[in-house]
């Protein structure tokens, strides 16, 4: 019990100890978000960027997918790496990589230039966001801050999405598609100057596994090219089923290696536990329906709807709304429930929103129908993170910390992806069933007046996005069902909260 004359002393501790927390608060929230905004921010400035620099049609597109695939490619060895020479040695060397390919992606001259810098990007990506995840382990105890620090790590995975399409609309139309690039540099100098604040956790005292290094990276760029090449080309395309038989076996000789390694970049035992491969499956399917969705959903309000890029970006204003509001209610329900239970209501009601996006038709309302339905996705998409975060990382061993974190990145990369590349290859399936060149035609339709083939090829186009949508909802239901089975963590011990420990001493 404290006495009046101690309490102004506690409260000033106490108020020490927040600050203390704020600073790596902001730095791991602020890395992923820089991680994930890069994801989707270039994809609003294509236009502009291949009118600018005379790109062709079939090198546009690895503006995008040139981060993507290095960023997936890589995300194994920057875990591992991390753990063998420091996790904010690591981030701090992605940072300056990843700062140096914006820098040169803002500058470039050429396509050829602005697909290089963003590879690089994508090689600083994959060195940072591992080892960002990794530090949160080493920097907060077990409890409140650390549920925190793990709430805003998961806001910014849906949050850094919608501020991507924002802010890549409002600087391609306001300053040039060059500052989407530059906007990296302030952040990550933030960035790079607040790693001071985080702990560096002992280094693991091994070698690196450089076989296992050139099987894992060969296997999962096989893998990431594959699914983006098979959304654009289609599934039965000869290099995309050799690329996808091309990773299946790298990867079954880089499993086959790492288990007879004394040293292995991938721990085998990191999967011994259900409820942390439960929480790499359940990140690669919350990942693969909320996020196909952006794609559709910008397609159908530009096309069918007809919006301006910017009034489109700021559509995606309540899915931000829906992660802030998520994000701050999984940290309390995460220190109050198991997280199966979480994970449940999180899937399902993501699903729920996916599933009222499936009646959309070429005039449906924004605010009574859209609005509501993302900002339900967003809010069940954020609730999933604490809980799958904790399950992934909090148990691992100290020494396999950065990898288990790097296993989660990839399960929601490899999501992304996939759920862009499914997505869109059933949306254009049965769109071109409906009407072939549906797009060409609803152009065609609205420069000559004619509303009878506007009206064909927005059912056309709305009848592919909905399929597609379908799928998506379909794929979170299942996987609330199957995380429920797989992870049995129990509700987390009173004795961990901050409280307790104030009470104790």
């Amino acid at each position: 019990m404290s006495t009046p004359s101690s309490a102004p002393a506690q409260q000033a501790a106490d108020d020490a100890r927040r600050k203390g927390f704020l600073i790596p608060m902001l730095v791991v929230s602020g890395g992923q978000l820089l991680i994930v905004l890069n994801d989707v921010i270039a994809n609003v400035g294509l236009p502009a960027i291949q009118a600018d620099l005379g790109m062709s049609p079939g090198t546009m597109p690895w503006v995008v997918n040139a981060y993507i695939l290095l960023f997936g490619a890589l995300l194994l060895f920057g875990g591992r790496l991390g753990d063998l020479y420091g996790r904010r040695r690591l981030l701090r060397i992605g940072l300056v990589v990843f700062m140096v390919g914006a820098l040169i992606a803002g500058l470039a001259a050429s396509g050829t230039v602005v697909i290089l810098a963003r590879a690089l990007q994508g090689v600083g990506a994959a060195l940072t966001a591992p080892n960002v995840l990794a530090s949160i382990n080493s920097t907060f105890p077990a409890g409140k801050h650390r549920n925190t620090a793990l709430a805003l790590y998961g806001a910014m995975s849906g949050l850094g999405v919608a501020v991507g399409l924002l802010v890549g609309g409002v600087l391609t139309g306001t300053l040039g598609w060059n500052w989407m690039f530059y906007l990296n540099l302030p952040i990550g100098l933030l960035l790079l100057v607040g790693t001071r604040s985080l702990v560096e956790a002992e280094r693991h005292q091994g070698k690196l596994d450089v076989a296992g290094a050139v099987l894992g990276t060969g296997a999962m760029a096989s893998l990431v090219y594959a699914i983006t090449r098979g959304g654009e080309h289609g599934w039965a395309d000869p290099t995309t089923l050799g690329f996808l038989i091309a990773a299946a076996v790298l990867l079954l000789v880089f499993l086959t290696v790492q288990s007879r390694m004394n040293d292995p970049m991938l721990p085998l035992r990191v999967f011994k536990s259900r409820n942390r491969a439960g929480a790499y499956f359940g990140m690669l399917m919350v990942s693969f329906g909320p996020l196909g969705m952006f794609y559709l959903l910008n397609l159908y309000m530009q096309y069918v709807l007809d919006f301006e890029p910017l009034q489109t970006g700021l559509a995606w204003l309540p899915f931000a709304v829906g992660i802030v509001l998520g994000a701050a209610i999984s940290s309390k329900l995460a220190a109050a429930l198991a997280p199966r239970w979480i994970l449940g209501a999180g899937m399902l009601i993501a699903a729920g929103g996916l599933f009222s996006l499936t009646f959309i038709g070429a005039s449906t309302s924004y605010w009574s129908h859209l609005m509501p339905a993302i900002f339900a996705t967003a809010f069940g998409f954020t609730l999933n993170f604490v809980p799958l975060t904790s399950a992934a990382v909090s148990s691992a061993a100290p020494q396999d910390t950065g990898i288990a974190s790097a296993l989660l990145n990839t399960g929601q990369q490899i999501g992304t992806a996939l759920g862009m590349a499914v997505t869109s290859s059933i949306a254009v399936t049965v769109t071109t069933g409906d009407l072939p060149d549906a797009l060409g035609k609803l152009t065609q339709g609205r420069q000559d007046g004619d509303t009878q083939l506007v009206a064909r090829a927005s059912d056309a186009l709305v009848n592919g996005y909905t399929a597609a949508l379908v799928v998506g909802a379909v794929s979170l239901v299942l996987a609330a069902i199957i995380t429920a089975i797989i992870i049995n963590a129990k509700r987390p011990a009173p004795a961990n909260s901050d409280l307790t420990r104030s009470e104790a001493s």
